[in-house]
């Protein structure tokens, strides 16, 4: 009987953690980001990290590499028009969107596959378009990451950047 007991205990116990795990919400929340810019619906998809008193700029996140610009899945761009991005074209569809950064610009890329877990299987050659910014110190600092559209450019915030970006 005391077996029993036991074995009915433990598998409501198993039962309550696993509730509860399934039940907690992911450290990065996904997130979407929409908007209009020349007629154009944009469509961010990412998941925002925060920054948890971490040093995220040239830390967390590493200067000079490629980065998914967000947490888990790549996050993805998607136009529903041609735009024009920091004075050059990028055709209607759905990307992928990773930023290499460094201390004084960031390189933006829009890349063709835009189903990609993180920024592991990334592939140069499937690039469509990279563009050069500026990373600008931001006012206050962002705990999690936040994609904004406005009506000429979408900026990535984070931390103690803002990194905008240009469209037309």
């Amino acid at each position: 009987m005391k077996l029993i007991r036991k074995l009915h205990f433990s598998l409501i116990a198993l039962l309550i953690v696993n509730f509860m795990n399934a039940q907690a919400k992911p450290a990065s929340s996904k997130e979407v980001a929409t908007g209009k810019i020349k007629g154009a619906d944009i469509t961010i998809n990412y998941s925002s990290p925060s920054v948890k008193a971490r040093e995220i700029w040239g830390g967390l996140v590493p200067f000079n590499e490629v980065w998914r610009a967000g947490a888990n899945e790549a996050t993805t761009f998607e136009t529903t028009k041609d735009i024009m991005v920091e004075g050059s074209k990028l055709p209607a569809g759905k990307y992928s969107f990773f930023v290499i950064p460094s201390a004084k610009e960031c390189i933006i890329i829009f890349n063709k596959e835009a189903k990609q877990w993180g920024s592991g299987k990334y592939n140069e050659k499937e690039d469509q378009l990279r563009v050069k910014v500026k990373p600008q110190v931001a006012k206050s600092s962002a705990e999690k990451l936040v994609y904004t559209i406005a009506k000429n450019k979408m900026t990535l915030s984070w931390e103690k950047w803002n990194i905008p970006v240009m469209i037309k």
